[in-house]
């Protein structure tokens, strides 16, 4: 196996599994917490976001970078039979994965933790959130299908 296929193989498995998370999240996370009153809510989702920064989701994230770069780089370089789609798939992980969770996702967090009033805030926060969290789970399956193919 050369190496470009052995990245494209590492970014298949890192960006469906940053997908998969993100679906979790979405599919009974978040559901979970929206059958609570909006204060528990808030404070579970708050408690959530002080455990998320931890190496378990910063490796993958990290991961979710570097390797998807790593091979839409070698693709192209080493003349790679996929390449294109190592490329889309690198573009996915890193706007609608990475890019969504640090402008999206990221602030919304940050607004629900500073607010002074978390349930109010809650019903704000939750509809917005889980939008762009969906859009996050559907790059990282479109980014592993792409790594795939590559």
């Amino acid at each position: 196996m050369s190496a470009y296929a052995a990245l494209a193989v590492a970014a298949a498995v890192v960006t469906g599994l940053a997908g998969g998370v993100l679906y979790a999240f979405s599919a009974f996370v978040m559901a979970g917490l929206r059958r609570l009153p909006p204060d528990a809510a808030a404070a579970a989702m708050r408690s959530i976001n002080v455990t998320a920064v931890r190496p378990p989701l910063g490796v993958l994230l990290v991961a979710t970078l570097v390797v998807p770069v790593a091979a839409a780089v070698a693709g192209p370089v080493t003349g790679g039979d996929g390449a294109p789609w190592a490329v889309a798939g690198a573009v996915l992980a890193v706007v609608g994965v990475l890019g969504v969770t640090g402008l999206r996702n990221v602030p919304l967090n940050q607004r629900l933790d500073a607010a002074t009033d978390p349930a109010a805030e809650w019903e704000r926060f939750v509809g917005p959130w889980l939008r762009w969290n969906h859009v996050r789970t559907a790059a990282g399956a479109a980014a592993c299908l792409c790594f795939v193919l590559a």
